[in-house]
């Protein structure tokens, strides 16, 4: 049997071969549940209909702050949400003058570029 020490993504794992094709594979500490991607769970948008407008994630990040709640006006170019990117913070703004009509994420939410963050009427 020879052992080695595999790194993967970050994390060093133990790993025992055995001579003669079959193999045995013992992590040292179990695989990280890190980020389970939830799924892209629209709950927080449970307040009603989607509006016309699509306000779009422009690139994966992690949404850090939502600044409008439903139902309220918006003027074209005003922060809607905060999305987190490379260590950036990046305000999301309304593309037009309209009413908020859902917010599909939440604090904390990990998005991927292109994702429906809130929606517009």
């Amino acid at each position: 049997m020879k052992k080695y020490t595999i790194t993967v993504n970050g994390v060093a794992y133990d790993v025992t071969v055995e001579e003669g094709g079959s193999a045995v594979s013992a992590p040292k500490a179990a695989a990280p549940a890190a980020a389970p991607a939830p799924a892209a769970a629209p709950a927080p948008a449970a307040s009603g209909a989607q509006g016309s407008v699509k306000v779009e994630a422009p690139m994966p990040g992690k949404i850090l702050a939502v600044k409008k709640k439903v139902g309220e006006a918006v003027k074209s170019g005003e922060a809607i949400l905060v999305l987190e990117a490379m260590k950036m913070e990046n305000e999301i703004v309304a593309p037009q003058d309209g009413t908020v009509a859902s917010i599909n994420v939440a604090v904390g939410d990990a998005v991927e570029s292109g994702a429906t963050l809130a929606t517009l009427n």
